[in-house]
């Protein structure tokens, strides 16, 4: 884990030193110590059978170079804006293993990564994907396409949180509950991205914001939503993270079963009383006890949050 986090620390610093016109203008094969080594897409373990990803290469098919790490298959131009990214989807897939306590249980399906870096190029694929404008990544059916502008330096848990998405994805092939997918994601990537901090010697705790009383949406409410409500999209995101946050606090074994249990389709007012036994009867006895946690500021750890 060590060695790994250093690594991240120097490729990183590669990445983010070499600005804007000059960072192009590097020759195309720079790599560093212990960078990705690209191989020829014929050597690639598995395909990607998701069509987005036929429509990314087709994009100057010339660019794109390939490589490989234990768990994701990247798509790239330069090494030295790759290599990070797979430092941290590496790191971020442990995490992700450990919090959800599948070890034994992981695949060998390899998730695709598609690595964009210039703005113009992002928005054509936007076009050929039929994607929002403002879309600066999409998970789509176990691929990841991303822009990562090398003129730019990346400092939030974005690219952890499209990796959560990603990993559960492989875990969970049918699909989970919107706010449980997009919760997670937050809450995991949220608690990962302050631990990569604090290896790299900064002074960094998760963040998990309180919400207003009168922006509260009940978690009936909550549940049904298949997609982040236009207008209330970061309140969705805020919510659902805040609500699996004080699930897994709760009773964290619970709270596994719990995610299994959406995971095979069954509803939520269903299994709760049964999964979390006598602390919550029904939502509406949950949603009493989530509105305080909701509102009040979170601490520095699960264990605190609970309390």
């Amino acid at each position: 884990m060590r060695r790994t986090i250093i690594l991240f620390i120097a490729c990183h610093a590669v990445a983010v030193g070499i600005g804007g016109s000059s960072a192009v203008a590097q020759d195309s094969d720079l790599t560093g110590l212990n960078s990705l080594s690209e191989v020829d897409p014929s050597q690639l373990s598995q395909r990607d059978p998701n069509p987005l990803g036929e429509k990314a290469l087709a994009i100057h098919p010339d660019q794109w170079k390939h490589a490989e790490s234990d768990h994701f298959i990247y798509h790239f131009v330069h090494s030295y804006v790759a290599t990070p990214v797979s430092v941290e989807a590496e790191f971020h897939y442990r995490v992700i293993v450990k919090e959800l306590e599948r070890e034994q249980l992981t695949t060998d399906i390899k998730s695709h990564i598609y690595i964009f870096e210039r703005p113009d190029e992002w928005q054509q694929f936007q076009t050929f994907g039929n994607l929002e404008r403002w879309t600066g990544g999409i998970h789509s059916a176990g691929s990841l396409f991303i822009q990562r502008n090398p003129a730019y330096k990346f400092s939030d848990n974005s690219l952890g949180h499209e990796i959560v998405h990603l990993v559960l994805h492989r875990f969970y092939t049918d699909g989970i509950p919107c706010w449980l997918d997009e919760g997670l994601a937050q809450f995991i990537s949220k608690d990962a991205h302050a631990s990569y901090q604090r290896a790299r010697g900064y002074i960094s705790k998760p963040h998990s914001e309180a919400i207003a009383p009168d922006e509260l949406m009940p978690i009936n409410a909550l549940i049904l939503q298949t997609h982040p409500p236009p207008g209330r999209v970061h309140l969705f995101y805020n919510e659902s993270e805040r609500l699996v946050r004080f699930l897994a606090a709760t009773d964290k074994p619970s709270f596994l079963r719990l995610i299994d249990a959406l995971g095979r389709h069954q509803p939520l007012e269903s299994v709760l009383p049964r999964i979390y036994g006598g602390r919550f009867q029904n939502l509406t006895s949950l949603d009493q006890e989530f509105r305080d946690y909701a509102m009040k500021d979170f601490g520095t750890s699960l264990q605190q949050a609970s309390n």
